[in-house]
């Protein structure tokens, strides 16, 4: 395990003599706020003292030396003992005691992790294809340049004080893997006259207001690709809206402008951004040099397995990649968490089979470089493990975001939602169908989309209606989302469900698709032939509400059983 940096060592001791200070109660706890944010350490709904930890992993990357490490700290300091994999390519601890952040903090960056710039208004982590160097599809491996840019923007004067968070995504895929057009900048690969480049699109982002990116340049030579981006976020930082935080992120600067004079100032900034640059800078922006191969491993050959769920499982949790004879395979992770256990146990099998391993979106990891001939092994080591999870990437694969659970921004538990979700799928024959089978659900507990709701087929976000007296836990749902390489479609909501009636409403859905299909098609193919509001007349059978005297449950929240639901909403620190 790596010392500490002298910078590192430094913000550590200068976090923990402010904890010192505030619990001597000689620190403003506003001061304090702000620089635990600019750390990625959030506030606990409720608790004070108690936070949550963003542990950024760069580019997705991540050895079995640092799962260990997560491990450990999961187990040690977390009330859960839970590690949570997010959409964008880190792991949230939560519920660590205030006095036991600063041993998480350098036990992570020990390990080549930080938690730097995982909030507040930066460039927040960088992320890049979980497939980036294995695809066929891609005309080169984007890794190196999305560690390039996440190198270089790391503690960067420029992306310290931005009018809102920014994110960027790097894409090598014709598969729009890394969700590139609802980021701030996505940048996918591109060879034009035998030479690297980019496609650079800007002014994406969710929220309660989405937006699909824009096409900035159809193509950026590599050596232009850092000041390009640096040229996006200077004109952010000096023209975003400062006043209004809920029209701060660049895509309203993008749609105020209109894409055309942002393109121009884009140019103009870039220009001035070369000729004022300086000798490191220039360094920085030398296209980087190809990854060389990982270290391939040698385990023992069993390709098959008559372990029960063998086949299922390589059925959809592998991807077949450009290297002959090797696989990348899918660890999913239901509800997107996994224990101090699991992380060891994970550690121990990637030594053993894979070459490494990565993050995903889906909030599942990715073992890569293992070989053909291991197959069957490696099933084995994860099914003792509690890790051979089948349907990766499929229905059964939900992504939701913690909620209310510990959120001070959540009105429900998307955690409680997404289980009985799962449960009732899992049970279901019609799951089984490959067009069903196809269908991604996404769940956030709020209209703020961090579960992505709004590019899912099937999404949903928290909400909540007053019967009477009392208040009842509802999901909002929308139908048809979805992207692709410069395009993001967001979904139509179709209906607003009572939290216990989700799983029932879906069922349906589900039904209804199959039932009026043509030739196979698939979901998304339905949805535009019928139109995602043609559902709201069948769905209007499961918004009634029963009196609280006959079905109490429906006044309380999935996953809160047994006590009275209601709104509590705290003070938000995602933006800050």
């Amino acid at each position: 395990m790596a010392g500490l940096s002298e910078v590192v060592e430094a913000e550590i001791r200068y976090l923990e003599a402010m904890i010192a200070r505030l619990e001597a109660g000689e620190e403003d706890p506003e001061d304090f706020r702000v620089y635990r944010l600019k750390n990625g350490i959030y506030g606990i709904r409720g608790r004070p003292e108690h936070h949550m930890i963003r542990i950024k992993l760069p580019v997705g990357r991540i050895t079995p030396e640092g799962l260990r490490v997560l491990a450990d700290v999961a187990e040690a300091y977390t009330e859960n003992r839970l590690a949570h994999v997010t959409t964008r390519q880190a792991v949230q601890l939560h519920h660590v005691h205030r006095r036991d952040v600063p041993k998480v903090l350098r036990a992570v960056n020990a390990v080549g992790l930080t938690t730097r710039e995982a909030c507040g208004h930066s460039i927040r982590a960088i992320t890049c294809c979980p497939y980036a160097g294995v695809s066929p599809e891609e005309p080169f491996d984007v890794t190196p340049y999305a560690e390039r840019a996440y190198r270089y923007f790391l503690r960067h004067p420029v992306g310290q004080n931005l009018p809102r968070k920014f994110k960027v995504a790097f894409e090598g895929c014709a598969t729009d893997h890394a969700r590139t057009p609802i980021h701030d900048i996505g940048v996918v690969a591109a060879v034009e006259g035998g030479k690297r480049g980019f496609r650079i699109y800007v002014g994406g982002g969710l929220g309660a207001a989405p937006m699909s990116a824009e096409l900035l340049e159809a193509f950026t030579p590599e050596e232009d690709l850092l000041p390009t981006m640096l040229a996006i976020i200077r004109l952010f930082d000096r023209y975003g809206n400062r006043k209004v935080l809920t029209q701060a992120r660049l895509k309203f600067l993008v749609k105020k402008w209109g894409i055309a004079a942002f393109r121009e100032a884009v140019r103009e900034e870039r220009r001035v951004v070369k000729l004022t640059a300086s000798g490191a800078d220039l360094e920085a922006w030398a296209p980087p040099e190809d990854y060389p191969p990982p270290r391939l491993p040698n385990p023992p050959r069993k390709p098959f397995s008559f372990a029960p769920g063998f086949d299922a499982w390589r059925r959809t949790n592998l991807f077949k990649q450009k290297q002959e004879g090797f696989y990348t395979v899918t660890v999913r992770l239901p509800l997107g968490d996994i224990t101090p256990e699991g992380l060891r146990a994970l550690a121990e099998i990637a030594e053993t089979y894979a070459g490494e391993i990565r993050s995903a979106i889906s909030q599942n990891f990715l073992l890569r470089f293992v070989p053909e001939e291991a197959l069957g092994g490696l099933y084995e080591a994860l099914l003792q493990a509690g890790l051979a999870h089948t349907d990766a990437h499929t229905l059964l694969d939900i992504t939701r975001c913690p909620g209310a659970d510990t959120c001070n921004l959540a009105i429900t538990r998307s955690r409680g939602l997404a289980q009985a979700l799962g449960e009732k799928l899992q049970a279901l024959p019609l799951a089984q169908d490959p067009g069903v089978k196809a269908i991604s659900v996404k769940i956030s507990g709020c209209p703020n989309s961090c579960g992505q709701h709004p590019i899912a087929d099937i999404g949903f976000y928290g909400s909540s209606r007053k019967v009477g007296d009392r208040e009842v836990p509802h999901y909002v749902l929308l139908l048809g989302g979805r992207t692709r390489e410069g395009e993001a479609r967001f979904g139509q909501v179709v209906g607003r469900i009572p939290a216990h009636r989700v799983p029932e409403a879906v069922e349906a859905i589900l039904q209804r698709y199959l039932g009026e299909r043509q030739n196979g098609e698939s979901f998304q193919a339905y949805l535009d032939r019928v139109g995602a509001a043609s559902f709201k007349a069948l769905l209007e059978q499961f918004q009634e509400i029963p009196p609280y005297a006959e079905t109490p449950e429906f006044y309380q929240d999935l996953g809160a059983e047994g006590e009275a639901f209601s709104v509590q909403l705290g003070r938000g620190e995602c933006a800050v």
